[in-house]
C-alpha cells in the first residue's frame, strides 16, 4: 500500500488502452506517485501523467467509482479506466452516474460558473 512507506503518495493503476500513455513515457502500469498533502483531483493527476482526461471513463478510488474532479489524498488507491466497459457494468459500478455528474460539472465550468 502506498501510505505504508510513502506518506505523501497514492497508488496508481492504469488499465486498458490507457496503458499506451504509460508505455510512451516508459512508466509502469502500477506505481506510487507523490501528491500534495491537501490532495489533488483525479483530473489533475491524469493530466500530469499525460493521460487525456477525455479518454478516461472511470476513476476508481479505494475500490469505488469517483468523479474525475473529486480529490484524491495521500494513501488512496487510484485506478484509471478507459471507455469500453460493457453497459450493465457501467450502471452497476456507478460509472454512468459519475459520467452524468462529470458532464454537469464540465457544463458549469464551460459557462464560467462555480462548480457547486
Amino acid at each position: 500500500m502506498a501510505a505504508a512507506n510513502k506518506p505523501h503518495s497514492v497508488s496508481i493503476r492504469v488499465f486498458g488502452f490507457l496503458r499506451r500513455y504509460m508505455d510512451e513515457q516508459g512508466l509502469s502500469y502500477a506505481f506510487d506517485k507523490d501528491i500534495n498533502l491537501k490532495g489533488e483531483t483525479a483530473y489533475d493527476i491524469a493530466v500530469e501523467l499525460h493521460i487525456p482526461p477525455a479518454e478516461i471513463e472511470a476513476v476508481f478510488v479505494n475500490g469505488s467509482v469517483k468523479n474525475i474532479y473529486d480529490s484524491i489524498f495521500p494513501g488512496d488507491r487510484v485506478a484509471f479506466l478507459p471507455y469500453g466497459t460493457p453497459g450493465p457494468y457501467r450502471v452497476f459500478l456507478g460509472m454512468a452516474r459519475e459520467n452524468a455528474e462529470r458532464a454537469r460539472r464540465e457544463k458549469i465550468m464551460a459557462n464560467g460558473e462555480d462548480q457547486k
